[in-house]
């Protein structure tokens, strides 16, 4: 894979780290997707030089995490995260590490890392270290935790879940010792934050094998902590996949009609993916019944193809091909309520009516209207219907 923009920055960071006299690697998930010939993204850089060592070296950085080592570069333009390298010791809560220690020898950095294929540094001239096999799991598609498993997990309990995660984001397999603790331990995910929960799970969404990862979910006992019934809906996340994660919780609460302001809370899930989901739920109902004109104007492309996606899933009859929404949404009359000719002013002027909700009833009437093909979207021909048949109606 060609090396990217992000990429050739993050070199350049290296090398004037080493030019400095310190050592600096790009590391974890950067060097893994390099190997594995997908999209790098997130180019994080490890260095020997302590954090106060970094801003000598640049004129423009950031503390953002410089506690636990982390430093934001900038002076190439684009951001670049260095990290020194760093031990972890005492996890009492399953989750943060209480102490931080940073050390100038990269193996024991890389010795704290989760799994092996994130377990692997790349030298500026492209040399590859790697102490744990990480390249020979990608090989194998293998998710191994680095050492003993059981420790990993206790360190941090997400781990279990990034691992369900990582088998589905990429298809691998969970190597057995590894599932083995997982389904130890697995009571531990409740002591992560539901937010932290929830972004695994829209990684989830998106990766090449959902229903895998549905299955590990399973096997490894974590669907018990988690909201939403995952085993009796096993067999409908068969044929599911989408690049978008909102899809993801969208499907999961079709599945779950009964406990969708459970999965709403339980995730913390945005606003934006809350409306999103009751929209793709009321047009999925909708499409089951049969479409009106309405259906199609109301929603917006995306939701509709979704909600026929979900049907095609759960393998529902549907008696029009997917490629028939767009057609008919593109040849509607009117394509949104900003394209009406007239608008509460124009109402306002034609009758002496006082103003109130008879406006907002007379504009939706006019669209329907306009939408079945009774009447043009115009202004002159919209007053002579409002005044001698809607008026007319009341």
């Amino acid at each position: 894979m060609m090396r990217n923009d992000d990429w050739q920055i993050a070199m350049k960071v290296i090398e004037k780290i080493e030019q400095a006299g310190y050592e600096a690697v790009i590391v974890g998930g950067a060097v893994r997707d390099y190997l594995l010939n997908n999209i790098v993204n997130d180019i994080d850089v490890a260095t020997s030089a302590l954090p106060s060592e970094v801003k000598r070296i640049f004129s423009s950085t950031v503390d953002v995490g410089i506690e636990h080592g982390t430093v934001l570069v900038l002076d190439e333009g684009q951001p670049v995260e260095v990290t020194t390298y760093r031990t972890e010791s005492d996890y009492s809560d399953y989750r943060r590490p209480e102490q931080v220690t940073f050390v100038r020898t990269l193996d024991k950095d890389l010795q704290r890392r989760d799994f092996t294929i994130n377990a692997m540094a790349m030298k500026k001239d492209g040399h590859l270290i790697d102490l744990f096999g990480g390249q020979e799991d990608i090989k194998n598609g293998v998710i191994r935790s680095v050492g003993d498993a059981t420790v990993r997990f206790r360190e941090d309990a997400l781990r279990m879940l990034r691992a369900i995660r990582f088998s589905a984001q990429l298809d691998f397999t969970i190597e057995e010792k590894t599932l083995k603790a997982i389904q130890q331990d697995c009571d531990l995910i409740e002591f992560i934050a539901h937010e932290r929960i929830a972004m695994e799970l829209s990684k989830l969404w998106k990766g090449k094998n959902v229903y895998g990862g549905i299955q590990a979910l399973i096997e490894s006992h974590l669907a018990k902590y988690l909201v939403g019934n995952f085993k009796d809906n096993e067999q409908h996340w068969k044929e599911f996949h989408t690049p978008q994660s909102e899809v993801g919780w969208a499907y999961l609460c079709i599945l779950n009609r009964e406990e969708v302001q459970d999965i709403f809370d339980f995730y913390r899930l945005s606003n934006k993916d809350k409306t999103f989901i009751k929209n793709v739920m009321n047009a999925y109902t909708g499409l089951l019944k049969e479409w009106s004109i309405m259906d199609y104007f109301t929603n917006d492309l995306f939701v509709l193809e979704t909600a026929y996606d979900f049907a095609v899933w759960q393998q529902k009859s549907i008696p029009f091909e997917k490629s028939e929404i767009k057609r008919v949404k593109e040849n509607l009359n009117i394509q949104s309520v900003n394209e009406l000719a007239i608008n509460g002013h124009h109402l306002m002027e034609w009758t002496s009516k006082k103003r109130g909700p008879w406006i907002k009833v007379a504009l939706d009437a006019a669209i329907i209207t306009i939408l079945y093909g009774d009447v043009q979207n115009d202004e002159h021909t919209l007053k002579e219907w409002f005044l001698n048949e809607f008026n007319n109606e009341r």
